[in-house]
C-alpha cells in the first residue's frame, strides 16, 4: 500500500481552496495517509540550530527535546512514498507555516548532507503533487515566487519528481479555477 504524507500549510484550514484540492488528490491516489497541518509548527530559532548543528551522540536532553518535532516531520517524509502538499500562494510566496515546515525538515545529516561536489538529498526518491492555489498569480509566472523555491527545497533534500495542481485565478472566479484544477486531478495516475 502507498504511504502519502499530507502536508497542509492554509490558515483557512478546511475551507481553504488547496484543502479541498488535497482532499480530491487523496481521492484519486488512495493509499494511508499521515496528516500534517504545519499551522502549528513553531519557527526554528538560535537554540533549534544550536540542537541541529550539535553530533547527535553528544546532544543534551534539552537538544534533543528541541529536536523532538523535526525529528518526526522528518520521520514522515522518509515513511512516505507520496507527498501532496497543499500551497497557497500569499503575497507571491509560500505560507509562513509552509515555511516553518521546509525550516523544520532542512536538516545536515538528516535530508541532505555536505558533500565536495555540494549537497546531497537523502530523503528521495519520492513523489510529490503540489496543490498550488492563488488569487491571481499564475503558476510559473514571473511573480511566482513560491512554485520555484518549493521544487528547490525538495530537490535539496533529494526530491525531484514534483507535480503542481494549479488553481488560478480563485479571486477572479473561484468555482472556475477549481474546475480546471480538479480536470488536471483526473489526469493524475494513482
Amino acid at each position: 500500500m502507498t504511504n502519502v504524507l499530507r502536508i497542509d500549510s492554509s490558515i483557512k484550514g478546511p475551507a481553504s481552496v488547496t484543502h479541498k484540492l488535497t482532499d480530491s488528490i487523496l481521492a484519486r491516489l488512495g493509499g494511508e495517509v499521515t496528516e500534517r497541518d504545519t499551522t502549528t509548527i513553531p519557527l526554528i530559532d538560535g537554540t533549534w540550530i544550536g540542537a541541529a548543528y550539535t553530533p547527535a551522540e553528544n546532544r543534551t536532553p534539552e537538544q534533543k527535546a528541541t529536536l523532538a518535532l523535526s525529528d518526526e516531520l522528518i520521520a514522515e517524509i522518509k515513511a512516505a512514498d507520496v507527498l501532496v502538499i497543499g500551497m497557497p500562494i500569499y503575497n507571491f510566496g509560500v505560507t509562513g507555516p509552509l515555511k516553518a515546515w521546509i525550516d523544520q525538515i532542512c536538516r545536515v545529516g538528516e535530508t541532505f548532507r555536505y558533500t565536495d561536489n555540494g549537497p546531497q538529498g537523502l530523503a528521495g526518491p519520492k513523489r510529490v503533487i503540489v496543490a498550488y492555489a492563488s488569487g491571481g498569480v499564475p503558476l510559473g509566472s514571473a511573480v511566482d515566487l513560491a512554485s520555484a523555491y518549493i521544487k528547490q527545497v525538495l530537490a535539496f533534500i533529494g526530491i525531484t519528481d514534483v507535480t503542481f495542481v494549479a488553481a488560478e485565478g480563485v479571486a477572479v472566479d473561484e468555482s472556475a479555477a477549481v474546475a480546471r484544477a480538479e480536470a488536471q486531478i483526473e489526469k493524475l495516475s494513482a
